[in-house]
């Protein structure tokens, strides 16, 4: 039997791993790099960063479809082709706001008086540019997942496909633990314009792989029967499913709402994306405020690799544990996944802990945090898989978008929430406290003890809206 789903499977991780590294390096160029040329202040990179969640949790509903209509070859195309011109556009802000407000060169713009009215018409021209290119970033991004799911549909039986999810999703993890080794240097010895040339540059390179690689198995040279057959021993006759590669009708977009299913996916996304995200945007600042620790730092590197080392190898072996299931306890994969989601559950409730045994050493924290957002990596995997359990392949990418906007949704929630309560507790003092903690450590604690309770009220609801596996049925 070939192989030929795992070469797949490791295109799908490096489009990830891109994916994860576009989205971030304006977060690491921003303070050091840009804010001083566009006279930005933190409420104008707030309007860019919140408007970029609108922008994608928006185009996660529409992405899907498209994705299902285009096709996964075409539909994963566009997708990085769009996100890697926008990565790229953004380096042409500078240049444009040159232009557009008449100062000629970048060094003319540094050079104009802060808080001058030329320097607050600089500040905004820039956002509105950079707002463009966000939008096309988001536009692109928002894709990559629904293409990347129905890939995993497409060449994965069902007991592989949390498995394999498991590992493209670790580009996630692989993006962020990357991302502050990559950016800053080139940013700083190249230009902050060149991160964005550089790091943009790598979906096209992908693009080329892709177009190359991929192609249904049905069609590819690359699988021979053998590798066909156990791709689709789900089906009732796999040979003939094989040869015959007609994909059941798409379900019309409005309608998939009418489904539980489809709920149990929303609910499942909404609750617990957020989480991930809070761990992501917050962790660096909870280590410098908690333990003087900058991202800058030697300690402060060292908390966050550790965080997301965990992270990367932990979160591949959780997308394993239901293919045990199936295999040696003989589980339905749906049983088996809801099972591998429930064991997954306990695991954020470690950062429960953080901030106790934060009064210890900073290890203990970047540790549990670590075991948390491994945890999700793990849920996620599994999250992802159970919408090939219920719905056919024509509409698996648009479900999985829908699911993707509500995740959207829940992480923009969790960031403003995160951030009004951080700055409400800090203006409290010592008159805002929580178990035993007071000032902005106990919102810290707070918001852990919601990320650690999110997956247990989130699989509760899922398992009440599906109790049982029941496969979406078009009439």
């Amino acid at each position: 039997m070939s192989n030929w789903r795992w070469w797949i499977c490791s295109l799908l991780f490096v489009a990830t791993t891109v994916n994860y590294l576009d989205r971030q390096v304006l977060s690491l160029t921003y303070k050091e790099f840009i804010a001083p040329e566009f006279h930005w202040t933190d409420a104008d990179y707030g309007t860019i960063t919140s408007l970029f969640s609108i922008f994608y949790a928006i185009a996660c509903l529409f992405a899907g479809k498209f994705v299902d209509w285009m096709g996964t070859k075409k539909g994963y195309l566009i997708a990085i082709g769009v996100w890697s011109v926008g990565a790229v556009m953004h380096a042409a802000c500078g240049w444009a706001t040159a232009q557009i407000e008449g100062l000629g060169s970048v060094a003319a713009m540094r050079a104009v008086e802060a808080g001058s009215t030329a320097a607050l018409a600089i500040s905004t021209t820039s956002v509105y540019l950079f707002l463009l290119c966000r939008g096309i970033l988001a536009l692109g991004e928002s894709g990559n997942f629904p293409a990347a799911i129905k890939t995993t549909a497409e060449y994965f039986p069902k007991k592989d496909r949390a498995f394999a999810t498991s590992i493209f999703n670790a580009g996630a993890s692989v993006g962020a633990l990357s991302a502050p080794l990559l950016i800053p240097p080139l940013a700083k010895h190249f230009g902050w314009e060149w991160a964005f040339i550089i790091i943009g540059s790598l979906g096209f390179i992908w693009m080329f792989f892709w177009q190359f690689m991929y192609d249904k198995p049905e069609k590819s040279k690359f699988v021979n029967q053998g590798e066909l057959e156990y791709i689709h021993q789900d089906d009732e006759t796999p040979v003939q499913a094989a040869s015959e590669a007609q994909e059941a009708p798409s379900i019309p977009f409005i309608q998939c709402f009418k489904y539980r299913q489809t709920w149990s996916f929303i609910f499942g996304k909404f609750f617990t994306d957020g989480v991930w995200w809070f761990f992501l945007f917050w962790a660096p600042a909870y280590f410098q405020d908690q333990f003087n620790a900058p991202a800058s730092s030697p300690l402060g590197q060292g908390l966050i690799f550790t965080l997301y080392a965990i992270v990367t190898v932990v979160s591949i072996f959780g997308g394993y544990l239901p293919k045990l299931f199936v295999e040696k306890k003989g589980m339905h994969p749906y049983s088996g996944r809801m099972l591998a989601m429930l064991i997954f559950a306990f695991f954020p409730l470690v950062a429960l802990a953080a901030q106790p045994l934060g009064a210890m050493t900073p290890w203990w924290p970047a540790i549990l945090i670590g075991i948390a957002g491994a945890g999700h990596q793990a849920w996620s995997a599994n999250i992802f898989s159970t919408v090939g359990d219920m719905f056919p392949k024509s509409t698996i990418a648009s479900i999985t978008g829908i699911g993707a906007m509500a995740g959207g949704i829940g992480s923009m929630i969790i960031q403003k929430v995160a951030g009004n309560l951080f700055t409400y507790a800090e203006a409290q003092g010592a008159a805002f406290h929580f178990l035993g903690f007071e000032g902005k450590p106990a919102g810290y604690f707070i918001m852990f003890c919601f990320c650690g309770l999110a997956y247990l009220l989130a699989w509760l609801l899922m398992k009440a809206l599906v109790p049982q596996y029941k496969p979406v049925q078009i009439d």
